[in-house]
């Protein structure tokens, strides 16, 4: 397992009784979202805010943040326009995936020290019903990889890259965003189908990692090659079967260009656009569909709610084996958050960028 946690720094002292922790805070702090970015967000985009603790209901836990994501979809959830998710209303709490440590419980099936993960508020302190979260252990791996490898990423990764991507053993399998959180996962996957596997990404130090540790059979630096499609063309010569997409854009273009007869594109994200302030214009790509045969499939990871056992599974026994390695980039302090978040779209992180709030007690 690769862990990049170089940039921490030692953390408070956990007081013994957690209890008396709380009773001695007096506000919860929080980030909002106070604006709708126009082109790339801004730290203006959003607010630090205290307020009260809230009580504990029934059937409901008090949840200290631990860990929090930062992820790519995020953005477009701060613009007020039609998507797979509802836009973050304004001068709310942002929400995505945390990890905590139940503090306090009036719920019978969770309990004070047990860690659970869940789609919760940037703040310290959430509170949260019992189907609101889910317990995870913390034996299996740290309990940050529910956040990455064991979480949304990697089951992204596994089912868009096999059950859209449908790897065979010696097809070439292309990835975008390849060094990110759910690309060196891909990666991984259709190395143990037995694919060769093709990585796109955007500096040196990204592609060696990616074929130096994680074994892909080649890379191609997006920002220093000069002709993608030449690129592409040299690093693919028998054409491409798979072709996983993070990023969109001419990257894409470029990769699509190359598809082989009954190619499979799982359209994960589009990074490159997310930010544009007007819709991009780019080639139209029917022709080439429909030249190749190929099959284009747009995904979210909780299309497939009902596997998440199953994916998380075998990639914790895959983890365990050590046929899958991971990387995290981890910034300490929740005051960083919004740093962290920003660092998403300037390619500052090397696999998945995660926010460390709080240490474990226990």
């Amino acid at each position: 397992m690769y862990k990049d946690s170089s940039s921490a720094k030692p953390g408070k002292m956990i007081e013994e009784s957690i209890d008396e922790e709380v009773r001695c805070m007096e506000t919860n702090q929080q980030i909002l979202l106070v604006s709708r970015p126009s082109g790339m967000p801004t730290k203006e985009n959003f607010a630090f805010k205290q307020a009260p603790i809230p009580d504990v209901g029934e059937n409901e836990v008090l949840i200290r943040t631990l860990y929090l994501s930062v992820d790519p979809y995020m953005r477009g959830r701060m613009s007020d326009r039609k998507s797979y998710v509802p836009p973050f209303p304004l001068n709310e709490v942002i929400v995505g995936g945390i990890v905590g440590e139940v503090i306090e419980s009036r719920a019978d099936d969770l309990s004070e020290g047990d860690i659970v993960i869940g789609n919760l508020g940037w703040q310290l302190y959430n509170i949260a019903d019992t189907a609101e979260v889910r317990k995870i252990d913390p034996t299996i791996a740290p309990i940050s990889t529910y956040l990455g490898v064991l979480g949304m990423p990697g089951l992204t990764a596994y089912f868009g890259l096999l059950d859209i991507g449908q790897p065979r053993e010696g097809e070439t399998v292309v990835i975008s965003g390849a060094a990110g959180a759910v690309g060196m996962l891909v990666g991984q996957i259709a190395k143990i189908k037995g694919a060769r596997v093709v990585g796109i990404a955007g500096s040196d130090e990204k592609i060696d990692y990616i074929t130096k540790e994680l074994g892909f059979d080649a890379a191609i630096n997006y920002k220093t090659t000069n002709d993608i499609k030449q690129a592409l063309h040299k690093a693919c010569p028998d054409g491409v079967d798979v072709y996983f997409d993070n990023v969109g854009g001419e990257i894409s273009d470029a990769v699509l260009s190359l598809l082989n007869h009954g190619a499979r594109i799982p359209l994960c994200g589009q990074i490159s656009l997310y930010n544009l302030e007007k819709p991009d214009i780019g080639p139209r790509l029917q022709s080439q569909l429909l030249i190749a045969s190929a099959l284009m499939k747009g995904f979210i990871v909780s299309d497939y709610a009902k596997q998440f056992n199953e994916g998380a599974s075998q990639l914790a026994q895959w983890v365990q084996e050590g046929k899958i390695k991971y990387k995290e980039n981890i910034v300490e302090g929740f005051e960083n958050t919004i740093d962290a978040f920003l660092g998403l779209f300037t390619g500052e992180n090397l696999g998945k960028q995660i926010v460390k709030v709080a240490e474990h007690s226990r």
